[in-house]
């Protein structure tokens, strides 16, 4: 049995011995079908007014799907600062629709709401940026103005006034943004993130896995990866094509997303976003 078969094997097991499950806010969950309300860029110290239900960690903190985002945050603390403090984190899906952008963003909020810490999440999905939507605003500049334009992280960055968080978005879209992260730009960009404030998280969403070539060259210059799957999405050759292209980074665990409560008559119901994890 392969390691993503026994981790999906022992996330299935984890389901199956909890209770009902209780449903998230509003309607079912399913990514990304919620509405993308957009406002104009935040004035300095402004929080944000953020209205789309996927983001649970701050529209519905009090719920058990929230509660599941802060599970996640504390694994990911206790393992990222075991030995040394590993403060750049990518995450990514084997292929699109798999629940990463908001995974990567409730994960971002969890943390940010801690006293501790302090956070950046960075959208480096320049095939199809999502998180200035989900946190409702414009970007004028971000990564790819950074990259392609010389653009300073300063003055792209987003103060969202929600914890210690703020956003690299994505900026201007490129026509080669392979380009863009295989260059030395890219490198010294993230060298510089994460050097600047080395006591901050990095929370970079990415492209999946196996669209786009791009996506093994960020993990490269990440300190870990969190990977996202799906029930009933990618098949297992897919998650395991992924893992491999993966394999020389760090993998610190695979987070297994929108699980389904079966009944006893074999019927599926109470359909959730709810997360098991396996390390």
């Amino acid at each position: 049995m392969s390691r993503i078969e026994e981790a999906l094997e022992k996330a299935a097991k984890m389901r199956g011995t909890e209770g009902k499950a209780v449903k998230g806010p509003g309607a079912p969950l399913a990514f990304p079908q919620a509405p993308l309300h957009v406002y104009q860029h935040p004035l300095p110290n402004e929080r944000l007014k953020v209205k789309n239900p996927l983001l649970v960690s701050i529209t519905a903190p009090q719920t058990s799907v929230a509660e599941e985002y802060r599970k996640l945050k504390s694994l990911l603390v206790k393992i990222t600062t075991a030995d040394r403090f590993r403060n750049t984190l990518m995450v990514t899906s084997a292929l699109a629709g798999e629940g990463k952008s908001i995974t990567a963003i409730n994960l971002a909020v969890s943390l940010a709401q801690e006293f501790d810490h302090t956070v950046l999440l960075v959208d480096a999905d320049l095939r199809k940026p999502s998180i200035h939507k989900y946190f409702g605003f414009e970007p004028k500049l971000g990564l790819a103005d950074c990259l392609a334009r010389g653009a300073d992280v300063g003055d792209a960055l987003v103060k969202t006034g929600i914890g210690k968080l703020s956003i690299l978005p994505y900026g201007k879209k490129s026509e080669s943004p392979g380009e863009l992260f295989s260059s030395s730009k890219m490198k010294n960009l993230m060298a510089e993130i994460k050097g600047r404030y080395p006591d901050r998280y990095v929370i970079v969403d990415t492209p999946p896995v196996l669209l786009f070539a791009e996506t093994r060259t960020i993990s490269t210059l990440m300190d870990g990866v969190v990977f996202v799957v799906k029930e009933r999405a990618a098949d297992l050759k897919d998650v395991n094509n992924a893992l491999a292209a993966l394999e020389k980074n760090s993998l610190l665990g695979i987070v297994y997303n929108e699980a389904v409560n079966e009944s006893h008559n074999g019927h599926y119901h109470d359909y959730y976003q709810h997360k098991q994890y396996a390390w």
